[in-house]
C-alpha cells in the first residue's frame, strides 16, 4: 500500500474520529439538560439522545479510531524502525493518541452511565469535557507539522494557555446563557 494512500486514510480517519467525539459529548450536554425537562418530554428526549449516542459512538467514532490507528501504525511500519526511533515528536504524538483513546473509551462508559440517570456531571461539566479533544487535536497537529522543530516547553505553555482560554470562554458562554435563558 502506498504511503500516500495510508496518509489519506489516516487524515480521513482522524477527522471523522474527532468530529464524532466532538458531537458525542455535545449530545451528552443535551442529554444531561433533558433531565431538567418535564417527565413526558424527558422520556422522549432521553430515548432519542440514547439512540444518537450509540450510533455516533459505534458508527462514527469506533471505525474512525480504528482507521486512524491502523493507517498510522502501517505508516510507521512502512517508514521503518530507524525512522521511528529518530523521530521523537512521533513518540509524543503516540502518547497523546493513547490519551485520546482513553478519552474515547471514557465516552463509552459515560454513555452507559447517562442511560441509567444523571451522572453527577452538569451540562457545563460536559461542555468543559468536550474541550479535551480540542487540546489534544491542537497538540497532535502541532507535533505533526513542526515535528522535532517544536519547542516542547513553548508548546506545552501554549496548550495550557489555550485550555485556560477555552475555560474562560465556556464560563462566559454559561453566564450569557443563564442571563438570556437561551
Amino acid at each position: 500500500m502506498s504511503i500516500l494512500l495510508l496518509k489519506t486514510l489516516h487524515i480521513v480517519g482522524f477527522t471523522a474520529w474527532f468530529a464524532g467525539l466532538f458531537y458525542l459529548v455535545r449530545i451528552f450536554v443535551y442529554h444531561t439538560e433533558a433531565f431538567d425537562k418535564p417527565l413526558e418530554a424527558q422520556k422522549i428526549l432521553r430515548a432519542q439522545y440514547e439512540v444518537m449516542e450509540q450510533r455516533v459512538y459505534k458508527i462514527i467514532c469506533n471505525p474512525a479510531m480504528m482507521i486512524t490507528w491502523a493507517a498510522g501504525i502501517a505508516m510507521i511500519v512502512k517508514y521503518g524502525y530507524e525512522w521511528f526511533a529518530d523521530n521523537r515528536w512521533l513518540h509524543i504524538k503516540l502518547v497523546l493518541l493513547v490519551g485520546l483513546t482513553i478519552y474515547h473509551l471514557s465516552c463509552k462508559r459515560l454513555i452507559a452511565r447517562i442511560k441509567t440517570g444523571p451522572t453527577g456531571w452538569s451540562s457545563f461539566g460536559y461542555r468543559l469535557y468536550n474541550e479535551v479533544p480540542t487540546l489534544l487535536l491542537v497538540s497532535i497537529a502541532t507535533l505533526a507539522v513542526y515535528r522535532d522543530g517544536v519547542n516542547l516547553l513553548t508548546a506545552a505553555g501554549s496548550i495550557i494557555g489555550l485550555g485556560a482560554a477555552l475555560f474562560v470562554i465556556t464560563k462566559a458562554y454559561k453566564r450569557l446563557r443563564e442571563k438570556t435563558n437561551v
